[in-house]
């Protein structure tokens, strides 16, 4: 009975063990996608408002504006790629490593942007304009370097895959249509030159004069019956027999 209690206590401790383990998983994953959702929200807003001012805005302000949109979709972008190619190609992941190194420039970059933004000093703003503006250009040329290199590589093997396919299809066709080849008749073949004796004017004598004696094919005479060898049978009369005649 000990043993009975102590196995049902058992299952239970390990049924609330699961519950809990489950129940911090979905909170983690529910929590994950509430995060996912608020910086999905907060990017969108902050890109609008970035574009508002590029577009609104004059002077270092408006150019700041247009340089962190430009970082930002570069970024963004090249991201994107990468992850969407590394997952088909794992040769990627070294470009993965390397975009990587170079993000962490961008979010530097980034940031450095957002506080120009925010400075008063427009002297001193003016100043670390072209310096900023030459980081911008090199940091998404490298990020659309790579992106484009992804994407041009994606295109080859997916050239050559087309290539390779249609080379099995034109295989395919040609052995499904090979009906007129095999209902053609059948070639002679060629005699052998010279002809071996026995053949040509001999061999058509041969067929001329017919079978030969003693050939299963030829048919064989009938020979006369001798009346001599005629055999009796017991229903005919002897010769010189009388029909013996009846008494009335």
């Amino acid at each position: 009975m000990d043993v009975v209690i102590l196995i049902v206590a058992l299952l239970f401790v390990a049924f609330v063990a699961l519950g809990v383990f489950v129940s911090v998983k979905a909170v983690r994953a529910a929590k994950r996608g509430v995060d996912r959702t608020i910086s999905q929200a907060r990017r969108t807003v902050e890109d609008t408002t970035l574009r508002a001012r590029s577009l609104g805005q004059t002077g270092a302000a408006g150019e700041l504006a247009q340089l962190r949109l430009r970082l930002r979709t570069s970024m963004r972008a090249t991201q994107d790629a990468l992850q969407a190619g590394v997952a088909e190609d794992a040769s990627l992941s070294e470009s993965v490593e390397l975009f990587q190194r170079l993000s962490a420039h961008g979010h530097e970059l980034d940031d450095e942007l957002r506080q120009l933004e925010r400075d008063p000093d427009r002297v001193r703003v003016a100043e670390r304009l072209q310096d900023v503006r030459e980081r911008t250009e090199r940091i998404t040329h490298a990020a659309d370097s790579l992106r484009w290199a992804a994407r041009d590589r994606a295109r080859k093997f997916a050239e050559d895959d087309l290539s390779s396919l249609s080379a099995q299809i034109d295989v395919e066709s040609g052995a499904l249509r090979h009906w007129s080849s095999a209902e053609e008749q059948p070639e002679r073949e060629p005699r052998a030159w010279p002809e071996p004796e026995g053949s040509g004017a001999g061999a058509a004598g041969a067929e001329q004069a017919g079978p030969a004696a003693g050939d299963p094919g030829r048919p064989e005479a009938i020979e006369p019956s001798d009346p001599r060898r005629q055999q009796t049978y017991p229903w005919q009369k002897a010769p010189g027999q009388a029909k013996p005649e009846t008494t009335t």
